[in-house]
């Protein structure tokens, strides 16, 4: 037999594919922040719409999709009666308006309002707030471009 030389290259395979993940990644968490925030309907202030946010830990390979607020939670599960899982309070109650609760324009659209002597409401009954699922909506939206992008970028890797 004739002499073989063989070349070991699994370093730079093992880079190249990282490098193609780590960029897929990037990718990714930034399509599926833009399509939370297009899928967020229920807007007041802005607040939770404008922080949906991205992180990507290259390390780890994973790119996390999120939002600091309290409030992108209830977005996305519910609260009371309506709680995605069920396990929300039931019977309804009182919840604060102003600094520490909700707004007077959300207020205005409750119908049994508590009012200080004033005439100002202060408090509304609610029995919790319909999931909107802003996330788990973008997800899906994009879950097959995403899977075609990946092969995309693996091809386009490996076939240099």
């Amino acid at each position: 037999m004739g002499n073989v030389e063989f070349t070991d290259n699994r370093i730079k395979v093992e880079a190249a594919l990282n490098d193609a993940i780590v960029a897929f990644l990037y990718e990714v968490a930034v399509e599926v922040e833009a399509q939370t925030k297009i899928a967020q309907t229920r807007v007041d202030t802005g607040h939770t719409k404008g922080e949906w946010t991205h992180y990507v830990d290259e390390d780890k390979g994973e790119a996390v999709i999120g939002n600091p607020r309290e409030n992108a939670i209830w977005e996305e599960y519910g609260t009371g009666e309506y709680a995605l899982k069920k396990n929300g309070r039931k019977g309804g109650w009182w919840a604060p308006v102003g600094p520490d609760g909700m707004s007077l324009k959300q207020a205005s659209k409750f119908s049994k309002v508590k009012k200080d002597k004033a005439g100002n409401i202060v408090a509304v009954f609610t029995y919790g707030k319909k999931p909107l699922r802003p996330l788990q909506k973008a997800f899906d939206k994009t879950k097959s471009k995403i899977i075609k992008r990946l092969g995309s970028i693996l091809n386009q890797t490996f076939s240099e």
